[in-house]
């Protein structure tokens, strides 16, 4: 079967696990590539164009909303951020799954436009599970940490608009389980209807 790569939403919760998830899950497997957002925020240290991001000027990321060339963007602190149309579909075409990570509203965005879209919902087994680990971060301060579980409580409302559900408990576990989800999805039927329409024409001897 000639295999088209799949296009795979990740969201979740801050704190459970995603980033983390995603870098081993390329670092284990080669079939994975981890789409690249364009931003009109200017580059960090040590941060290349075309690796951590495609850096745009306002002018720039305008013209490409205008010309619908994003499946999704959205505006943070006074930035653009999106997902740029012709990497994912590239990358799809030489058969690469295209893992995006973003939050509940552009991923359903994204199913809109891409109804064969994949999307994975990240969650550790428990509340308190997610706080502790947002506390042993020591990044934050409480008040932070608070509003950020008020935000677990809302995005937690649209949870049931995603295809599986991923409980981050074992990482590598984890790892493993979002890999057999991948990898299952490629045998849909849906996804393979050339392949059918094929079996059933050789069936007939056509």
């Amino acid at each position: 079967m000639n295999q088209k790569g799949i296009l795979i939403v990740v969201s979740g919760f801050s704190g459970a696990g995603k980033g983390t998830i995603m870098k081993e899950l390329l670092k284990k497997y080669d079939n994975y590539a981890l789409s690249i957002s364009a931003t009109t925020r200017g580059p960090r240290e040590g941060e290349v164009d075309g690796r951590e991001y495609f850096f745009k000027t306002r002018e720039e990321f305008e013209k490409m909303i205008a010309k619908d060339e994003l499946i999704e963007y959205a505006m943070y602190v006074n930035n653009y951020y999106g997902t740029p149309k012709a990497y994912v579909e590239e990358q799809l075409n030489a058969g690469r799954d295209v893992i995006l990570e973003i939050e509940i509203q552009g991923a359903l965005k994204v199913k809109e436009k891409f109804p064969e879209t994949l999307l994975l919902f990240v969650t550790p087994p428990t509340a308190e599970i997610l706080k502790n680990r947002l506390v042993g971060r020591g990044t934050e301060t409480m008040d932070v940490i608070e509003q950020r579980m008020k935000r677990a409580c809302e995005e937690a409302e649209g949870m049931e608009k995603y295809d599986y559900y991923v409980v981050n408990d074992v990482l590598e576990d984890c790892v493993e389980h979002v890999h057999q989800i991948i990898q299952a999805e490629h045998s849909r039927s849906y996804r393979n209807i050339e392949f059918a329409e094929h079996i059933k024409r050789d069936l007939k001897g056509e």
